[in-house]
Parts: structure tokens; sequence; C-alpha cells
């Protein structure tokens, strides 16, 4: 690999002084290297503009934190380039990289000492007055979450077209298994290898005593229409796709989700199992 490219979080990377020390490495080695600084949330708040992104890429880094690379994911998945990400936050499950080990490991990739992990996405679109929104890919997870009052809404889930269940309470999650590690374990849901292929549901503050997280296969389509709980109505919620808002929905408006067509190709370097990754990082944050 020798054409690189470079997504930065100039809230994170300030004055964008790993950026240009990467780039200028990478130069130095005999590789090309490009950059785009942007605030985290896609391009100054819209998608990125693949223009920018030559033809003949190998791989792209991804500099700021687990976020970052979501959303860098989801804005790249047309290019299918491999993504690596250099952790300038908190936590991070999904970035591999430190600014203390990105120098080494940009020799490792470039004399070919790598692996490339598939990993599946998501993709969902709303229908509100029966006029569908865009459809947008998500590689953690899709949320469906009330808005407005303290009040429980009550969200009815079809599975292939078929009636499963009525969720009650504040909302619900639909996850991939590398997004199990993100809003899904916070409400309760279970831990998955990121390499697995399904799709997990999980009720976030369920009004209910037998709540519990259901797993299906990655070829389901999953339905959840927006149902009535009031004589008046007027339930509302707020559709986020990987964190970011996509849609304000009322009684009997819906999100269409299914497994999207692109996978996200992470480039790994380190043999740990996904195992010891979370046993360090739970350890490291405690």
């Amino acid at each position: 690999m020798k054409h690189f490219f470079i997504i930065t979080n100039s809230y994170k990377d300030e004055n964008l002084m790993l950026t240009k020390s990467m780039q200028d490495y990478i130069e130095t080695k005999g590789g090309q290297c490009g950059y785009i600084a942007n605030r985290g949330e896609g391009n100054e708040g819209g998608s990125l503009d693949l223009s920018v992104f030559p033809k003949d890429l190998d791989l792209i880094f991804v500099i700021g934190g687990d976020g970052t690379l979501i959303r860098a994911a989801r804005d790249t998945a047309k290019l299918n380039v491999p993504l690596i990400g250099v952790n300038l936050g908190t936590l991070g499950y999904l970035c591999e990289l430190e600014e203390a080990t990105v120098f080494s490991a940009i020799d490792q990739i470039m004399e070919g000492n790598f692996m490339l992990e598939a990993r599946m996405q998501l993709s969902g679109y709303a229908v509100k007055d029966n006029r569908q929104f865009k459809e947008q890919t998500a590689l953690n997870d899709i949320v469906i979450h009330r808005s407005g009052a303290l009040q429980l809404v009550s969200l009815v889930l079809y599975v292939n077209g078929q009636y499963f269940h009525t969720f009650e309470g504040d909302g619900v999650i639909v996850c991939t298994p590398t997004g199990s590690t993100g809003y899904n374990l916070s409400a309760g849901g279970p831990i998955v290898d990121p390499k697995a292929r399904m799709l997990l549901i999980t009720p976030i503050n369920s009004h209910t005593l037998n709540s519990k997280s259901i797993v299906i296969g990655a070829e389901d389509e999953v339905v959840v229409e927006i149902g009535s709980r009031r004589r008046e109505g007027d339930e509302q919620v707020v559709v986020s796709i990987d964190g970011d808002h996509h849609a304000d929905l009322a009684v009997g408006d819906r999100i269409v989700i299914h497994q999207a067509k692109e996978d996200c190709r992470i480039l790994k370097l380190g043999k740990l199992s996904f195992l010891e990754i979370l046993r360090k990082k739970m350890q490291t944050y405690h």
C-alpha cells in the first residue's frame, strides 16, 4: 500500500499537527497522501465530498475517535476503500491505533503486514406521510427514540412483513455487531463479535419486566411503525442513524431497516482477538 488519504476531526487534532506529520512521513517513505479536515460530523455538518478522494486509494486513515470513524464509514461506503482509525478520543472500540503507534503502523502497512475485516452495515429510511426519506447507511446503529414530553412511546415491530412485537418504553435500537458495544451496550444489550452477521434489536427503558434483546438474521428486514398509546395520538419520535438526526416521525410513520449492500472494510494490524481488546478497553476505562 502506498496511496493513502486522511480524514481528520479537527476538533481532536488541533492545528492538524498529527495529520500533517503523518502526511510528511508517508511521503518521505515514498507514498502519496492527501487529507480533508472536518468537525467530526461530516463535512461541516454534511456528507464528505467524495470528489476530493483519489481514485487509486489503498487506505483511509481516520483521525479522531469512534464517532469520526463511524461517519467516515458511512460517507465513504461507495468508495470500497479500507479504513483504520487513529484514536484521539476516549474509549475507542473501533480505532486500533493511538498517536504513539501510528508511525510504526504506517511502516507495517506499507510492508504489507495487515489483515482486512469485513463489517456488515445497516441501511435505513423513514416513511412519513407516505413520503420516503433518503436511504442512509449505518455502521453502528439506527435508533428510534421518544421526543418531546416525558412519556412512553409505542413502537410496533415487523420482521419480513410479519408482526412480531410491540415495544413500549423510550425507544428501540437496531444495531450491527460492530454497534453492539455502543448504545446497545448501554441499554443492556449483548456484546457480539463485530465479524458476525446479524441484527440486534434492543429496547430502551422498556416498560415491562421481561424486556430482552432480540437477535435476527442479517438478511431479515425490520420495520418499526410508530403506534399510539394516547387518545390524542400525538406521540413523536426521533430517528438517528449512527448518531446523526435522520427524521422526526409521528403516529403511523415508520422506519425500514435492512442489511446494507456494502460492507465496511476495517484494516487490522494487531493479532489480539475481539474479546482481548474488549477486556483491555474495559479495564482501562473502568
